[in-house]
């Protein structure tokens, strides 16, 4: 239906408003650029869409473009403009992005200019392939993104929206909708946003939920803004926070729980073990019991113990018990290994199912299935044989080798069927046997020869060895990464080696570690170990 044209007196008419939403699958971005065009064209504007799909989830997010320009009362249909097809540097009045990352694609490419600009931005992430496929903290900072936002657009207003989604039952588009109407750079006035909801007739309550949220904090952020005096190229923003370092982490107390056998364990901790060291030990104690049971907790708790022995007698209470505190967390995760036992029983628990729902929205009339990818190889199999049969196998390569053809190829296993799901979870259930595994036998043997390298380097380097220590965090994860990971880190305790003695022994070990966690293929490992060999 044709209607009178609603302008907004500053708004030049002389050309198209441009703008640009980049977004994920699953974010509805696609939903929010048809509410747009819906909207322009019920207020009688003329309005174009178009998209370059990206080529996969956060390998290349999804970028849409509108242009919407109002036409003048009586324009003949036959008489439209003439739209862009992709957004041109430096052009673009409106920029979205659903995620915080996709708004600093957005400003590297140029959309986003200080003259002309609203960037309207959700400061949630969603973590890209690049940052997840480093072995260490690969996060992009957030700060950055904030600050070159505040620089480069005219207005910035950025909240948690996927917060709010969630909270409304809905999806990132409809708060981003309610921001672009508070923002008020389309000069529409609220109901008709609304009413563009309204009228798609799909999820309307929820939508609207979500477009209210988002519509009051976009207010206010524009409110405190001009309450600030903050001229038109500041920033107003509530930014996400920052991910913590792990001594930044709040972990779990060393409390009982009310079951008897592991508050005894936690008795004793509380009364053998340093305050300063108790929330790093609750967090481990937690671990190793839910991994096994109570008595590997005390088997925990032992080993544990003659670290703080030798702690205590070179000078850790000075140091803040340093070593200890570390030993509670890499000791943990060295006994809670990740073996086929514990993939199956990850898999088949209640508390996964009941995330994946809540991750999906799904209602309560909706049936769930989760496809899992799974590639065992002949090296975890015999790992989770009995010691003696599984050394017996890997003793004959003609053996493993025939084996390894049968069991070594990818399968996609749904675990909501029971065909899938009740061999996992016997699977599981076979946890109770790990002891007496051969994975168990060579993860003793490797945790124990690690122990004894920090062991015989705290009298002589107490540094040192609390490095000796965090160079654990190498080894982690199951099949290919745990190979790769392992590999990292005895390569590191070897360049250790050669730099013991050495006043700056300690420093060099905490370079091998970052080196090595900075790509997959230990390419800056290599070189640092090589650094090491050029002095030694």
């Amino acid at each position: 239906m044709n209607v009178a044209p609603s302008i907004s007196p500053a708004l030049d008419t002389s050309r198209p408003l441009a703008i640009a939403v980049m977004a994920m699958g699953g974010q509805g971005g696609g939903v929010l650029v048809d509410w747009i065009v819906a909207l322009c064209e019920a207020q009688g504007w003329a309005a174009q869409s178009t998209s370059v799909p990206g080529v996969a989830q956060r390998t290349g997010a999804t970028v849409y473009f509108i242009e919407v320009m109002p036409l003048p009362p009586n324009t003949p249909r036959s008489l439209r403009p003439v739209l862009s097809l992709m957004p041109v540097p430096g052009e673009v009045d409106i920029v979205i992005g659903a995620e915080l990352m996709e708004a600093g694609r957005a400003i590297q490419r140029g959309f986003v200019t200080p003259d002309r600009t609203t960037l309207i931005a959700s400061s949630h992430r969603h973590y890209a392939v690049a940052e997840k496929q480093i072995p260490g903290d690969g996060i992009g900072d957030a700060s950055v993104v904030h600050t070159a936002a505040a620089a480069a657009a005219k207005r910035f207003i950025a909240f948690d929206m996927a917060v709010l989604a969630e909270e409304a039952g809905s999806v990132v588009s409809a708060v981003l909708f309610g921001a672009v109407a508070a923002a008020n750079v389309l000069p529409f006035p609220r109901t008709a946003f609304e009413e563009t909801v309204r009228a798609a007739g799909v999820g309307v309550a929820a939508s609207l939920r979500a477009f209210a949220l988002g519509y009051d904090h976009a207010t206010v952020n524009l409110t405190a803004e001009a309450a600030a005096g903050k001229s038109t190229n500041s920033a107003a923003t509530e930014p996400s926070e920052a991910p913590k370092s792990a001594e930044g982490k709040k972990f779990p107390a060393l409390a009982p729980v009310g079951h008897g056998d592991y508050d005894a364990l936690v008795t004793r901790a509380r009364a053998a073990f340093p305050a300063t060291t108790h929330d790093m030990i609750g967090a481990g104690l937690q671990r190793v019991v839910d991994y096994q049971d109570v008595a590997y907790g005390q088997e925990y708790l032992d080993l544990l113990g003659t670290i703080l022995t030798l702690d205590k007698a070179h000078g850790g209470e000075a140091k803040g018990y340093a070593l200890t505190r570390m030993a509670a967390k890499y000791i943990a995760t060295a006994m809670a290994y990740d073996d086929v036992f514990r993939v199956a029983d990850l898999k088949t628990r209640g508390s996964r199912f009941e995330r994946v729902r809540a991750e999906v929205l799904a209602t309560p009339d909706q049936l769930v299935y989760t496809t899992e990818y799974m590639h065992p190889r002949m090296e975890e199999v015999c790992g989770s044989m009995p010691a003696g049969l599984g050394r017996f196998i890997e003793n004959r390569p003609g053996l493993f080798k025939t084996l390894d053809k049968i069991v070594n190829r990818g399968r996609r296993v749904q675990t909501g069927t029971i065909r899938w799901f009740l061999p996992l979870y016997f699977l599981g259930g076979m946890r109770r046997f790990r002891r007496g595994t051969l994975r168990h036998a060579n993860e003793v043997a490797h945790r124990d020869a690690w122990l004894g390298k920090v062991k015989a380097a705290a009298p002589k380097d107490y540094d040192l060895a609390v490095e000796l220590v965090q160079a654990r965090r190498l080894v982690k994860g199951y099949s290919d990464t745990h190979a790769r990971g392992q590999s990292k880190f005895d390569k590191v305790m070897l360049g250790a080696a050669k730099v013991e003695g050495r006043p700056d022994a300690a420093e060099w070990v905490r370079r091998l570690r970052e080196a090595a966690l900075k790509d997959e293929d230990g390419i800056a490992l290599s070189g640092a170990l090589k650094t090491i060999d050029s002095f030694v």
